[in-house]
């Protein structure tokens, strides 16, 4: 059964600031607009097939976090009839300790 796929707030909030840091640091605004282009098509590609990535329950019960291009950690969850974006974490942050603050 394919869910449809939802960017939450977080998530949406998490891509803004990496087009920001990689149009201002690493690029311009070509290759930050086609890098976060690509993690949305990673992410929407969730929907046909959203057990993916690793069940991380031990952060907190049915996560999942799946990486994109070796720099990227997205972490979501699956209800019946959705895949939830839950956050898009770059470049190494702990997204352990940031999950458990920030309740999906």
């Amino acid at each position: 059964m394919a869910r449809r796929v939802f960017f939450r707030p977080a998530a949406e909030r998490d891509l803004t600031a990496l087009y920001a840091y990689i149009r201002d640091e690493n690029g311009g605004p070509e290759v930050a607009i086609g890098y976060v282009r690509r993690i949305r098509s990673f992410c929407e590609g969730l929907e046909p097939f959203p057990e993916r990535g690793v069940a991380r329950d031990d952060i907190r019960p049915g996560l999942r976090l799946a990486h994109f291009e070796r720099r990227v950690v997205v972490a979501f969850t699956i209800t019946p009839d959705q895949v939830r974006i839950g956050r898009i974490f770059y470049g190494g942050r702990d997204y352990a300790a940031l999950l458990g603050e920030d309740p999906e």
